[in-house]
C-alpha cells in the first residue's frame, strides 16, 4: 500500500521543480539562475530521496518556489538616462601665460576606454548628486566702500561689472559687518555708549558709503542675492572687558539687548531695500584679536541662540531668516556643531555652520575632514564658507600664484566636503591692503589703487571665477574623483542640466588627463599651475 504522504510530497517536489526551471530559463537574471541551479540540486535528490528527508525537501521547494515568485514581482529601480555628451567648452587660467578665464577651444567626447593605472583620469558620475549650491561672493566692508568711494565713476562701474555684471564672474553672495570690524577707518556702533534700551539705534554711519555700494551690487545680482551680516563685537559696555577690541565676552545681563540689536539691524537694512538672508552669531568666537572681537564658548553660543537670539528673531517675524553658528576655523568646528546641534531647541533655530580657513596658522593643513564629519553627523544642517583671505599684504606680489592656488584648493575641497556656498573676504582693498584701523592688511581679489585710479585684478579673482562664473544657484554637486593627487577637481550640474567640472593643477608639470563621464571621455591637456573649467 502506497503512503499518501509520500505521493503528496513527490507531487509537490515535481511541480516545484517544473516551476523553478521555467522561471530560470525564461527570465535568466542573476536571481533566476540561482533558482535554476537550486532546481537542479533538488532534482539530484529527487532521484533517490530518503524517506526521512523527503518531506523536508518538499518544504524547501515551497520556500524556494515562493522566493522565486516574489523576485519575479520585485520592481526595478528607474534610472534617468544620462544626456548624450557631444563636446565640452574649455576655459583656462595659467601662470606665465596671458590666459585669464580664457576660452581655450571645444573638445569632442568619444567612447571611453578602460582607464589604465599609467594614465591620469578624472571620473564624473552624474547619477550621484549631493548638496544644492547656494552661490559664491565676497564681503562689502567699510574698507571696500571707502576705496570704492575714492575711485572714479567709470572704475566704480568696472568693479561692479567685474563681480556682478553679465560678463563678470557671477557673484551673488554679499557679507557685511554689523557695525564696525577691523576693515574700516575706525570702530563704531549703532547706539550711544550705555544705551541699554537701544533707543538711539541708527545705521546712519552705514548709509554714507557702505549701503549705497551694497545697493548697487544687490540691484545687479537680482533675485539670486544672498545677503548676510556678522558682528565682530557688541558695544563696549555690554562686554566683560569694557572694550570692543581685544576679546572679552558678552555679559549675561545684556544677552537680551544684544539679541534685539540683531533684530533692529535687520529692520533697518531691509528698510533700505536690502533683503537680509541671515546672520552669523559672532565672527571668530574663539579668537582674542587686537581688533573688534568677542569670545563665546560653545555652551554660551548655544544658550544665546536658543534662549535669546532665536526667540527674538521669531517674535519679530524673522523666523525665516537664517542663523549661522560658529563662523570660525575648521579646527574646532566639530565641537561647536556637536554642542549646538545635539540640543534640539538650539538646533531648531540654526540653519547651519559657517567657517573660515585660518586654522593653518598653527602650522597644520586645512581640516577638510572635519567638514565631512559634520555633514555626515548633521545632514540637515548646511555648511557655509564665511571668510578667507591671504594675509601679509605686499604690493609687489599682486601676481603671486600661490595666493590663487590657496583659493582653488579650498574651494574644491570645501565643496567636495558638502559646503553649499563660499564667501571671500573684502571684494576691494586699496594699494596698501586696507584701509584697516589696526593695520591688519591683506590681499583681495581686486585692488583699487587710489593714487592712479587703477583696478588690479589678481590671479585669485580669475581662480574664483572658474567656479562662480559657470556654476549657477540651484546647481547640484556631482560625484567627482581623480586618479592622481596632482589634480584636484569638483563638478556641479546646473539647473539647465549643463555640467561644470573645475580642474586645478598645482604642480610644475603639464599633464594630460581623460575626463571620463559615464561611457564617454574627452582628452585634455593642462598647463603647470593652471585652473580649467569644462562646460558640457
Amino acid at each position: 500500500m502506497v503512503d499518501g504522504s509520500v505521493i503528496a510530497s513527490n507531487l509537490l517536489l515535481f511541480f516545484g521543480l517544473v516551476w523553478q526551471g521555467v522561471l530560470g530559463v525564461i527570465r535568466f537574471g542573476r536571481a533566476e539562475r540561482f533558482c535554476l541551479l537550486r532546481a537542479v540540486y533538488f532534482a539530484l535528490h529527487f532521484i533517490q530521496p530518503s524517506p526521512m528527508n523527503r518531506s523536508f525537501l518538499a518544504l524547501l521547494i515551497v520556500a524556494s518556489w515562493t522566493s522565486c515568485g516574489m523576485s519575479h514581482h520585485a520592481p526595478a529601480t528607474a534610472q534617468r538616462p544620462m544626456k548624450e555628451l557631444a563636446s565640452a567648452r574649455l576655459y583656462v587660467t595659467a601662470e606665465n601665460t596671458a590666459k585669464r578665464l580664457s576660452e581655450d577651444g571645444v573638445l569632442e567626447f568619444e567612447s571611453a576606454d578602460q582607464p589604465l593605472e599609467t594614465e591620469v583620469a578624472i571620473f564624473v558620475n552624474p547619477a550621484k548628486k549631493f548638496q544644492t549650491y547656494l552661490g559664491i561672493g565676497g564681503a562689502i566692508t567699510d574698507a571696500s566702500a571707502e576705496v570704492f568711494s575714492l575711485m572714479s565713476e567709470s572704475q566704480q562701474q568696472a568693479l561692479l561689472d567685474a563681480y556682478y555684471g553679465p560678463d563678470g564672474i557671477g557673484y551673488n553672495i554679499i557679507r557685511t559687518s554689523i557695525h564696525s570690524c577691523d576693515f574700516g577707518l575706525g570702530s563704531h556702533t549703532y547706539i550711544e555708549e550705555g544705551d541699554t534700551s537701544l533707543a538711539t539705534f541708527s545705521i546712519a554711519p552705514d548709509t554714507v558709503k557702505r549701503i549705497p555700494m551694497i545697493q548697487r551690487a544687490a540691484d545687479m545680482i537680482g533675485e539670486d542675492l544672498v545677503f548676510y551680516a556678522s558682528p565682530w563685537s557688541p558695544p563696549a559696555f555690554m562686554k566683560t572687558n569694557q572694550n570692543m577690541l581685544r576679546g572679552g565676552s558678552l555679559l549675561p545681563e545684556f544677552f537680551g539687548a544684544w539679541a534685539q540689536y540683531f533684530v533692529k539691524f535687520i529692520e533697518a537694512y531691509e528698510a533700505e531695500g536690502l533683503p537680509v538672508w541671515g546672520v552669523t552669531i559672532q565672527n571668530e568666537p574663539m579668537a582674542t584679536q587686537r581688533w573688534e572681537s568677542c569670545i563665546y564658548t560653545a555652551e554660551e553660543e548655544r544658550d544665546f541662540l536658543k534662549f535669546h537670539l532665536g526667540p527674538a528673531m521669531a517674535k519679530a517675524g524673522y523666523g525665516d531668516k537664517n542663523i549661522v553658528v560658529w563662523d570660525h576655523n575648521r579646527d574646532l568646528i566639530t565641537h561647536r556643531a556637536n554642542t549646538i546641534f545635539e540640543d534640539s531647541l538650539a538646533a531648531s533655530y540654526a540653519w547651519g555652520t559657517g567657517f573660515h580657513w585660518y586654522e593653518t596658522w598653527t602650522g597644520g593643513s586645512p581640516k577638510y575632514d572635519n567638514l565631512k564629519l559634520i555633514q555626515e553627523s548633521y545632514p540637515d544642517k548646511k555648511l557655509l564658507f564665511t571668510e578667507g583671505c591671504q594675509e601679509g599684504f605686499d604690493n609687489q606680489h599682486y601676481e603671486r600664484w600661490s595666493n590663487a592656488e590657496r583659493y582653488g584648493n579650498s574651494m574644491i575641497h570645501d565643496f567636495n566636503s558638502g559646503t553649499v556656498g563660499w564667501t571671500d573676504w573684502n571684494i576691494l582693498l586699496d594699494e596698501r591692503g586696507g584701509p584697516n584701523h589696526v593695520q591688519n592688511f591683506c590681499f583681495a581679489p581686486i585692488h583699487g589703487d587710489t593714487q592712479t585710479d587703477e583696478l588690479i585684478l589678481t590671479p585669485t579673482y580669475h581662480y574664483i571665477g572658474h567656479f562662480s562664473k559657470f556654476i549657477k544657484p540651484g546647481a547640484r554637486r556631482v560625484s567627482t574623483s581623480a586618479s592622481r593627487s596632482t589634480l584636484e577637481s569638483t563638478t556641479f550640474e546646473n539647473p539647465s542640466g549643463e555640467l561644470v567640472t573645475v580642474v586645478m593643477n598645482r604642480t610644475d608639470n603639464a599633464m594630460a588627463y581623460a575626463l571620463v563621464v559615464g561611457d564617454k571621455e574627452v582628452h585634455v591637456d593642462i598647463l603647470p599651475h593652471a585652473m580649467q573649467t569644462l562646460v558640457y
